[in-house]
């Protein structure tokens, strides 16, 4: 199949950590000999005068190629506050480079603004997925109110996937299809993140030196939406006195953190460890005693996969899909509350009695990647056929 993908995010030589479960999506496909190309419009900045993210964005080569993959990033006048019509803009800008390619499927991948390219596909006559990876669809339907603009998309494309169920059920109510969505979950690396001797991985890592009692991850962005804020709080009201807390990734509320931390005198023994590639992930996985993750909103996050598989015991508030990976331990790891003092409580009962880890990662063996492409491959295989029945 020619698979041509229209995305907002895509990992790149400034941004090597963003989307990075997209990519491995995408070449997975291409090794399974698909035709892939990514086309990943970007906002146009000042040039060398641009700070921050637009630096960043300033940066993103025009084009290159990434794993084997062709990835192509056009330039599109981005007016901050009108969603719609940069999401409008988005998808024509993306769409003149897509179409000359004449592909079998467009995926519009993160829902939202690529979901706009779907009117546009429609007309043409080329089949089309949406694809929903979390607040894509939860926000963007929800606090940002377009709820109605994205069920436009969705209808309009007739085909969607999700990467857990409780996203399909949103899809399927804004399509209003019950049953049409599909589910296709992001797989696991299970020769990577897998059971190893914990000591030894603690040994190895600086950002754990000094360490002698139990470690706490917190992996994610240090963003509103992960609210890492409310985990530090947890870490400080339940750990034992001689636990370590350790944030993986970056955010605008780092700086909070450290506040915080200052604030609730946990100070020196709270970690900053920055963002992390998968292989220096595994070894913070298997040299952690558990992972704490306290979002308000989620897809079916990654690093819960990736905890389970490496063995370490997960709490996890009950957000999105979250509750899909951690059902067979709903009492003792999924959190019913957002209370600090009360997912403190959960946190010290954990670490004192954690589940068996071959037994956490059995519950996630059977989420490997190829099984995920097979069931991206029927769900885009089906989109080709109807269109062809349309045609």
């Amino acid at each position: 199949m020619r698979i041509a993908v229209l995305t907002s995010l895509y990992p790149g030589p400034p941004r090597p950590f963003e989307g990075v479960f997209a990519e491995r999506r995408w070449v997975g496909m291409l090794e399974r000999g698909h035709d892939v190309s990514v086309t990943q419009p970007l906002p146009r900045t000042p040039g060398p005068l641009a700070r921050g993210k637009w630096a960043e964005i300033h940066r993103m080569p025009v084009a290159e190629q990434r794993r084997g993959i062709a990835v192509e990033r056009p330039r599109y006048l981005h007016v901050p506050g009108y969603p719609r019509r940069n999401a409008r803009l988005f998808a024509r800008v993306g769409l003149a480079r897509i179409l000359r390619t004449r592909p079998d499927v467009v995926v519009c991948d993160y829902a939202w603004p690529a979901g706009q390219a779907a009117l546009r596909l429609r007309a043409a006559g080329v089949p089309c997925v949406i694809n929903g990876r979390g607040s894509d669809v939860l926000e963007v339907a929800g606090e940002a109110g377009l709820a109605a603009e994205l069920a436009q998309c969705l209808a309009s494309a007739g085909h969607w996937c999700a990467v857990s169920q409780d996203l399909i059920d949103v899809m399927d109510g804004l399509g209003g299809d019950a049953g049409r969505g599909v589910l296709v979950p992001n797989g696991v690396d299970l020769e990577l993140f897998h059971l190893r001797d914990r000591a030894t991985a603690r040994a190895s890592l600086d950002v754990f030196a000094g360490a002698d009692g139990p470690v706490v991850l917190v992996v994610g962005h240090l963003i509103e939406r992960k609210d890492p804020l409310l985990a530090l709080d947890a870490f400080a009201r339940g750990a034992p006195a001689n636990a370590l807390c350790c944030f993986v990734g970056r955010g605008a509320l780092e700086a909070d953190l450290r506040a915080r931390a200052d604030e609730l005198g946990v100070a020196e023994r709270v970690r900053f460890a920055g963002e992390r590639t998968p292989d220096e992930l595994a070894t913070l996985y298997a040299a952690a005693d558990a992972l704490l993750l306290t979002s308000r909103r989620e897809g079916r996050p990654n690093v819960v996969l990736e905890a389970l598989a490496s063995g370490l015991p997960v709490l996890a508030t009950d957000a999105g899909g979250t509750a899909e990976l951690l059902s067979r331990w709903k009492a003792g790891s999924l959190a019913q509350t957002r209370d600090a003092a009360q997912l403190g409580r959960m946190l010290a009962a954990l670490l004192t009695a954690a589940p068996d880890r071959e037994e956490l990662r059995a519950s996630v063996e059977h989420l490997s990647w190829a099984a995920s492409f097979e069931a991206l491959e029927r769900c885009i295989d089906g989109a080709i056929r109807e269109g062809a029945l349309r045609t």
